[in-house]
């Protein structure tokens, strides 16, 4: 079930400041469209996982982050991710949700989540740019399983701290950057998500825009989250589009 933005979730305070702030506020919105492949298993607690077939489809991200020149205090970015995905299972023999499974299953992987970011510009010039903070991964998505007539579905809404750390190498005067983005788990260590790639930037008048292609990994490895486990893996080529302004 999807879960209404908790735009109040407190994330930790960081311990240091941005060498290079922003000299005036600014803005940025962006968006992806991702060709991710899907993987992996999920069951309750306590019971074997279990494997389902997927195929690829397309998933999305859309962003906007605020930059300010005040000292001490980080910038702010939130992020939408979509992802869900339908798979199959033939010859099931299991229990989910307190209900015994046979035979020919779907099930309805969605583990659609919200980033909150806070962090701090180490370095920000025309050559590279460096961001460090921390991040609040809200997760509002839910597996669901079904048979013939009758469906079963768990919640999957807890939230997972991570460290966060972004960079950009320009090459000054062609426009052409590269880039990459982490997210770590940390209260969940083996949730990662993370992306690398290329960009082109056109500067304007009042807006730059930045034209993104490259390949993310979201990778959901957990014990007892929510009341389910899973080791589940969205990853696969994007490309997307940034607006600074």
């Amino acid at each position: 079930m999807k879960k209404t933005f908790l735009a109040s979730a407190v994330l930790g305070c960081l311990m240091a400041t941005s060498a290079h702030a922003a000299t005036v506020v600014g803005f940025k919105i962006g968006g992806d469209y991702w060709r991710a492949d899907t993987s992996g298993t999920f069951s309750d607690k306590g019971q074997p996982q279990q494997g389902f077939d997927y195929s690829s489809s397309a998933q999305g991200s859309y962003w906007f982050a605020v930059e300010h020149p005040l000292p001490f205090v980080p910038n702010l970015k939130i992020r939408e991710n979509s992802l869900d995905q339908k798979g199959s299972l033939a010859n099931a023999d299991f229990s989910f949700n307190g209900h015994d499974f046979k035979g020919n299953v779907t099930s309805y992987t969605d583990l659609s989540n919200t980033d909150f970011v806070l962090y701090y510009e180490l370095l920000d010039n025309d050559i590279l740019s460096f961001d460090l903070g921390a991040a609040y991964k809200l997760m509002n998505g839910s597996l669901r399983v079904q048979d013939p007539g009758h469906p079963e579905e768990k919640d999957v809404d807890g939230g997972i701290v991570m460290a966060y750390a972004s960079t950009h190498l320009s090459m000054p005067g062609l426009g052409l950057f590269g880039f990459a983005d982490l997210m770590l788990g940390a209260n969940e260590s083996n949730v990662h998500d993370y992306a690398i790639g290329l960009g082109w930037q056109f500067d304007g008048a009042a807006v730059d825009t930045r034209v993104r292609v490259g390949y993310r990994e979201f990778a959901f490895d957990v014990n007892n989250f929510s009341g389910i486990s899973a080791d589940t893996k969205f990853d696969g080529y994007f490309a997307g589009v940034e607006i600074d302004f």
